[in-house]
């Protein structure tokens, strides 16, 4: 507690024993140097054998010498954060900003449609007051499937939302859910329990079966929705398919204990085979401005379709950092680390990017904040549209939010208004892509995007909650590994190369620590030509006799055998 009184809803600490590991850095260090030394004054002369191998050995020594050094932005400033949601409720009740959810997916075969709604619902059971929450789903694929899905979901989210609430169920996602629980693990609700699984169950073969047989029941089909693919060609040709399954503020939109339920969206953007779509970057821009025409929540969720909440809480966890009274303004952003369901203790690829979300992203939160990665971030709606920041702003987050005021337009009319700003055509001659929303032109939308909010004087948060806040399907064989790190590679290298570099855009708008972090990131694709050379090179040279590394001298070899000999 500060001198006035205040109470902070969330504090930052330092990672305990920085200063050991700055005096194991700095011995590392001059280990590199005597390395070094060692290369510059043993190079052979000219006609010798190896000279031109051994000088190669010296730079590629010399580039893993300086990535090692870019390296120490992610571990020289560790910090930790802990939020303090009781002051936040105690502060605020139920008056809180509207979170508006974004779940994006594009293809029903790879992203099973079950997968999806399981996130949609696991979200929607959001510890969080409904009227204020409001989920989207973007199709990329225009699929019916997954529109037939996610219909069978809202029906399905009516009995599933107050048995999460009543029995404080975790995680909510219900395939996750129930299958880590029986009837008989639980005597407290089986017959809760026992219902809430067979509708989950009826669900689940319902929408399996419609995918095994390629078509829809006659019965659903007379849902006003399914018209809206009557002009639909292909996945890269046809008209904006939006319809808002859950209206939040229609009287009638009540769950089985008489509760408001969330707002509940589905869209499939307009695409033509002449427009560009952009990808997911396109997609995320699209559903920004459709939602602030229904929803407008000030506070913005995006989750990958296979990424489920695992932690009802963690929406009031991002809220601690964004309406924190003295630090809060600050902020842009609030990103989790990406955890993985499907991981075996004895992984073979490192899908669990453990160093990363246990290491690398605390020592760049000490330097202004982590990188955006595309899912499991909070952002503040104005700053994916392109606002500056002010020291002279503070926090505005005002309750009462367009969607709580009243509406005179039916729920058809506010579709046919937000299908415009999905269109193909709606971003010709605006900043969309360069200076509002996420950027496009990169294969990792998501970091750019995050760099130029940052260079606009923004901070952002990393917070990894002792329970996982989002659970994930991460790639398990070798095709997707390289399929997924080769994105990543390029990306970032494509981002040094362009106009959005880290080594100049981001001079003097972000930290130095910063800017070596995203720079190590950004050269991590350049790291595979020293390392091929070093194991290739140097073992060809040992077959030929010809040595390139020093050899044990007379007192070295001594104190290797002494202890030998005693024994």
């Amino acid at each position: 507690m500060g001198n006035d009184g205040y109470l902070p809803l969330f504090e930052t600490k330092r990672a305990n024993g920085r200063t050991l590991y700055r005096v194991f850095a700095g011995s590392i260090f001059v280990g590199i140097c005597l390395i070094w030394s060692y290369r510059v004054s043993h190079v052979p002369r000219d006609g010798e054998d190896g000279r031109l191998v051994w000088i190669g050995l010296l730079a590629a020594e010399l580039w893993f010498g300086f990535y090692w050094f870019l390296t120490q932005a992610h571990r020289w400033n560790l910090v930790y954060r802990q939020t303090f949601k009781d002051r936040l409720s105690h502060r605020y009740g139920n008056e809180l900003p509207g979170v508006d959810i974004f779940v994006c997916t594009a293809d029903p075969v790879i992203e099973p449609p079950m997968m999806v709604i399981n996130t949609v619902l696991s979200v929607m059971a959001y510890d969080y007051p409904p009227e204020k929450l409001s989920v989207y789903l973007s199709d990329d694929a225009g699929s019916q499937l997954t529109f037939y899905a996610l219909l069978e979901a809202s029906q399905f989210a009516k009995y599933w939302i107050p048995f999460c609430k009543k029995f404080n169920v975790e995680p909510r996602s219900p395939a996750a859910y129930l299958d880590s629980i029986s009837i008989s693990d639980d005597s407290k609700q089986p017959k809760e329990l026992a219902t809430i699984k067979k509708l989950y169950e009826d669900m689940k073969n319902q929408v399996e079966n419609v995918a095994k047989l390629g078509r829809l029941p006659e019965v659903h089909l007379r849902h006003k929705g399914f018209s809206e693919w009557d002009s639909y060609s292909s996945r890269h040709d046809h008209d904006t398919i939006l319809q808002i399954l859950i209206d939040g503020k229609d009287p009638n939109a009540k769950d089985s204990e008489g509760c408001v339920l969330p707002t509940l969206v589905y869209v499939a953007r307009e695409k033509r085979q002449q427009y560009f779509h952009n990808f997911k970057a396109g997609a995320m821009n699209a559903l920004i401005r459709v939602s602030s025409a229904i929803s407008n929540g000030q506070i913005v969720l995006n989750v990958d379709c296979d990424m489920y909440s695992n932690n009802s809480l963690a929406v009031r966890d991002a809220l601690c950092f964004f309406m924190d009274e003295k630090k809060g303004h600050e902020i842009a952003y609030v990103q989790f680390p990406q955890n993985f369901d499907n991981i075996t203790k004895n992984e073979l690829y490192s899908s669990s990017l453990r160093v990363i979300s246990q290491v690398e992203f605390h020592g760049l939160d000490g330097y202004g904040g982590p990188l955006y990665i595309g899912t499991g971030c909070f952002h503040r709606r104005d700053t994916l549209c392109g606002r500056q920041f002010s020291r002279e702003i503070h926090n505005e987050f005002k309750i009462d939010i367009p969607r709580d005021r009243e509406r005179e337009e039916t729920t058809a009319v506010l579709e046919e208004k937000s299908k415009v700003l999905a269109s193909c055509t709606y971003e010709n001659n605006t900043e969309w892509g360069k200076e509002m929303g996420l950027k496009y032109g990169c294969p990792v939308e998501d970091v750019i995007t995050g760099l130029s909010i940052q260079c606009r004087g923004w901070k952002s948060v990393y917070y990894n909650p002792e329970r996982k806040a989002f659970l994930g399907v991460a790639p398990t064989t070798l095709a997707q590994i390289l399929v997924q790190h080769k994105r990543w590679s390029e990306g970032d290298f494509q981002i040094l190369l362009s106009k959005y570099s880290p080594a100049w855009f981001a001079n003097g708008k972000i930290s130095l620590g910063l800017q070596l972090g995203y720079c190590c990131y950004c050269l991590w694709a350049t790291n595979c030509l020293a390392v091929l050379y070093y194991s290739i090179v140097p073992s060809l040279y040992l077959l030929r006799g010809i040595p390139l590394f020093p050899e044990p001298s007379g007192v070295s070899m001594e104190w290797w055998h002494g202890p030998r000999l005693v024994e």
